[in-house]
């Protein structure tokens, strides 16, 4: 019997086993060599035949400690499609739209579940705060002067040390300061792009790096994306003669919240190697894992100085303070140039309260009780959601980050129901926003990052029934 059936068999058994309770929430599954030895199968067979589980999010694995039937197995709504576009899908530009909904940030009657970024609540600005004044005391000239160009050496220091998962690769000469990720992210495609040049990015994705592609002339390719497992690798490798240029947020993807698994890192970094293709990776929320351990990033797997690692605080700690950075690997000399025609220097003051608190201000100790915040947080959405919208109604199931991906009936427009939304004083980001093309029209995604409370439960049971009253 062929392999891939094999895997698929032995899944689906386990799945059955799961759907009628044999395997409960939190039961340990017997061992990868267990299986093998009762299919007397292969190691691969079954390693496949956990992936598919996985990818369905029914069962969890922890280091050193095996595969458990996840919590998540009791969920009703179904994991979003993965993409497939069609080329003729070109109209409905959605610059309008994202400038509808962004131009109601300021509204502070709506429940906004459009913005990405965590609830105030959840940041610690009061030891922020009292960072700030220390900083201006510490510092020669109380943060007015200029700093090096390259940034910050108490924050690249203190980033690089912070990198565990890089096993020591990242040096505080690695790096370079940027104003926050999007501006990391145009720092490594003005290195290594000219107009005209092509680029392959996920699908769906964050807009602002679409209109940040667009914006300097570059042609963008939209390769399918799974909610669970990240971009499809087959489709990478189809574009690669084709491409000048990738961009991934490899953790926790935006607006999915899908995770790349490590080999598939691994197969992209040497793929793209070999073909001399720079990978920006736009590891953001990369640090707000809901498992044991923090997954590594592409980056991890270069060996050649390939790949561009960007990241920030914006999702961490302080959205405001627009504190970033770059590991620019053989790209480091062009980007500081860059950085010096664009601004000289970043303002030195708060990447120095930034460095501060990553030294004194118990940082991993934020970040397992925001990490842990948002684990909850999850639940009561995706909860909340199962009760509240339409049973054919399908979910992503994130694994880190705090952005949830709705897929609608296919006769539900998201685009005209924000509108109506709006009206009740809902916001949400409309799926037309995270594509080029002419898709994702019933789809939206959600903000889970909101502080939960009677306002966010009703808000969602009114956005539900809005979503229903559509069918």
């Amino acid at each position: 019997m062929a392999r891939e059936i094999l895997y698929l068999k032995i899944s689906k058994i386990l799945e059955e086993q799961i759907a009628s309770g044999t395997l409960k929430t939190g039961d340990k599954l017997p061992s990868i060599r267990a299986v093998q030895k009762i299919y007397n199968v292969s190691l691969n067979t079954v390693k496949q035949a956990f992936l598919e589980l996985e990818s369905k999010s029914l069962i969890d694995s922890r280091p050193k400690s095996g595969y458990f039937v996840s919590s998540n197995s009791l969920r009703r709504f179904s994991l979003p499609s993965v993409s497939r576009l069609k080329l003729a899908d070109r109209k409905k530009h959605p610059e309008d739209l994202i400038s509808k909904v962004f131009n109601t940030i300021a509204n502070k009657d709506i429940t906004q579940f459009s913005l990405g970024v965590p609830d105030t609540s959840f940041l610690p600005v009061a030891r922020l705060n009292k960072g700030v004044v220390k900083a201006m005391q510490m510092m020669e000239d109380s943060g007015t002067g200029y700093e090096p160009v390259q940034g910050s050496i108490n924050l690249r220091r203190n980033v690089a040390k912070w990198s565990f998962v890089l096993e020591g690769q990242l040096t505080a000469d690695d790096l370079v300061t940027t104003s926050g990720a999007m501006n990391a992210i145009y720092n490594c495609l003005l290195a290594v792009t000219q107009r005209g040049d092509t680029i392959a990015i996920e699908s769906p994705v964050y807009f602002g790096i679409i209109q940040m592609a667009k914006s300097m002339g570059l042609h963008i390719i939209e390769l399918p994306t799974h909610p669970v497992t990240g971009v499809e690798i087959d489709a990478l490798k189809k574009v690669l003669p084709r491409i000048n240029a990738c961009l991934l947020i490899s953790n926790f993807n935006n607006p999915l919240g899908s995770l790349m698994p490590g080999e598939h890192k691994k197969a992209v970094v040497e793929m793209l190697t070999e073909y001399n293709i720079p990978l920006i990776e736009d590891d953001l929320y990369g640090n707000l894992f809901f498992g044991a351990t923090r997954p590594k990033p592409c980056k991890a797997y270069d060996e050649a100085g390939m790949v561009m690692w960007c990241g920030s605080v914006s999702k961490t700690l302080a959205p405001g303070y627009r504190v970033g950075w770059i590991a620019p690997g053989k790209f480091k000399e062009k980007v500081i140039r860059q950085k010096l025609l664009q601004t000289i220097s970043n303002p030195a003051l708060y990447q120095e309260v930034v460095a501060d608190f990553m030294e004194n201000g118990r940082f991993d100790h934020h970040m397992r009780g925001l990490r842990h915040t948002l684990r909850i947080q999850c639940l009561q959405y995706q909860q909340a959601i199962e009760n509240y919208f339409p049973e054919n109604t399908k979910i992503s199931q994130p694994q880190g980050g705090f952005m949830l991906w709705l897929e609608l009936d296919k006769r539900i427009d998201t685009t005209a129901l924000y509108d109506i939304a709006l009206k009740q004083k809902i916001s949400f980001a409309p799926g037309r926003m995270f594509t080029a093309h002419n898709q994702f029209n019933n789809c939206m995604r959600l903000n889970f990052a909101l502080k939960w409370n009677d306002k966010v439960n009703l808000s969602l049971k009114r956005l539900g029934n809005l979503v229903k009253n559509q069918l």
